[in-house]
């Protein structure tokens, strides 16, 4: 007689443990609360879908953030090689852009999700779409699933792949972490992870759906550096966003009850000496203008009065009775424009949730808890996250190759 499996979520975590489960002969039933399969991925990357990383599988570990080692049988066990191949047995031809991002040829994320599905199709997995769990009961071997609707299903073997608290709306809501409670498991913090800041200063607002490039975010506590991202960010009505915040945000949130400042740099390629002197050549272009007039070619118009006004200067006095000290002000803030941290925007915005059920209390090989034989997770439900580039993405494959191919 077939084993029976059930697998809850049908995000990439979920889709690949009941995929390779099918594949091994299992009797498979992969739920969704959702009306279709996958409605995170049709967001990742801009609605492109960031599928993994090109990178030498090696060089994954120093893009996690959390928990790294819990994914060393993972990783190596299904590599980003291997879900770009299976993908694309599956007609999904793929391409590599800036930072090794891995993306379907077309640009479409829901060419992703056909190519599951038909890896589904082929395994013989039965899906149920829109089906609300209300419980899950363990006893004499066997979880038996209780749907909202009253209905019910039992299994030999259970994954749960049901994601973090991340967006809500793509039917990550938590549900996982109370299935997980109820047989024993213990749920590290939840925190955002890779979400925008929100900070205190008012001018903020002036600046709002401005872009920087190649400027450098540092973050300290006590004056203390404790990290540094370099690249594009961009300022918001409440704080500021894009790549390298989100970065920050991976790598700060433990510091969340502390004081943290942060400062941009405008221009990390100039020391203050050669700013200086660049400042020095425009002025003398500028000799007859007023200095609000004359830093155009340095910094975005709509910096200009706030670089200005937080430096102290008198932005209407000509450039020609401009100062030494005036001048060493004006340089310190471009190299270090502060900003006051105020909190993350809600887990409910972050692209992954940080924290989840702890990895003590799960095989790191076979993905299979220690406290219940027959129970396995996969995917973002666990204490794992890292960096945006398509890392995420591969801990929920590898995670659930490996609870799908030991189930």
């Amino acid at each position: 007689m077939q084993e029976k499996v059930g697998v809850i979520g049908g995000g990439p975590a979920g889709i690949v443990a009941a995929g390779f489960a099918g594949s091994r002969g299992k009797d498979v039933t992969l739920i969704e609360k959702n009306d279709q399969l996958g409605k995170k991925l049709f967001i990742t990357g801009k609605g492109r879908c960031n599928i993994t990383n090109a990178s030498p599988i090696e060089d994954f570990f120093e893009n996690i953030i959390t928990n790294y080692t819990f994914l060393y049988s993972s990783f190596y066990s299904f590599t980003n090689k291997d879900i770009i191949a299976l993908l694309e047995s599956y007609g999904l031809k793929t391409k590599v852009e800036r930072g090794n991002r891995v993306f379907p040829l077309s640009d479409k994320s829901s060419d992703v999700i056909k190519a599951f599905k038909k890896f589904l199709s082929d395994n013989d997995v039965n899906i149920l779409l829109n089906k609300k769990i209300k419980d899950i009961y363990y006893k004499e071997n066997k979880f038996t699933v209780a749907f909202q609707d009253d209905t019910r299903e039992v299994f030999d073997k259970i994954v749960i792949a049901t994601g973090g608290k991340s967006y809500p709306l793509t039917g990550s809501t938590g549900d996982g972490y109370t299935f997980a409670k109820k047989f024993g498991h213990s749920i590290e913090t939840l925190k955002p992870s890779l979400v925008p800041i929100e900070t205190n200063e008012e001018w903020i607002k002036e600046v709002q759906g401005l872009s920087l490039k190649n400027v450098t975010l540092t973050a300290s506590i006590d004056e203390k550096k404790i990290h540094e991202e370099f690249g594009e960010m961009l300022f918001t009505h409440y704080g500021i966003s894009g790549p390298i915040v989100l970065s920050m945000s991976n790598h700060i949130n433990i510091y969340e009850n502390k004081k943290i400042k942060l400062f941009i740099d405008l221009k990390p390629a100039l020391s203050e000496e050669k700013l200086d002197k660049r400042i020095l050549r425009d002025f003398e272009e500028f000799k007859n203008r007023q200095i609000n007039n004359s830093l155009s070619k340095l910094l975005p118009q709509r910096l200009i009065p706030i670089v200005i006004n937080l430096s102290s200067i008198d932005g209407e006095k000509p450039v020609n009775q401009f100062s030494k000290l005036e001048r060493a002000r004006l340089v310190d803030t471009i190299k270090n424009l502060p900003l006051t941290f105020k909190r993350f925007r809600p887990i409910e915005e972050a692209i992954v949730t940080s924290g989840g059920i702890s990895i003590k209390e799960i095989d790191p090989s076979t993905m299979e808890s220690k406290l219940l034989p027959g129970l396995f997770f996969a995917g973002e439900i666990i204490d794992v996250d890292g960096l945006t580039g398509g890392y995420n993405l591969q801990i929920a494959y590898s995670t659930g190759y490996l609870a799908g191919t030991n189930i």
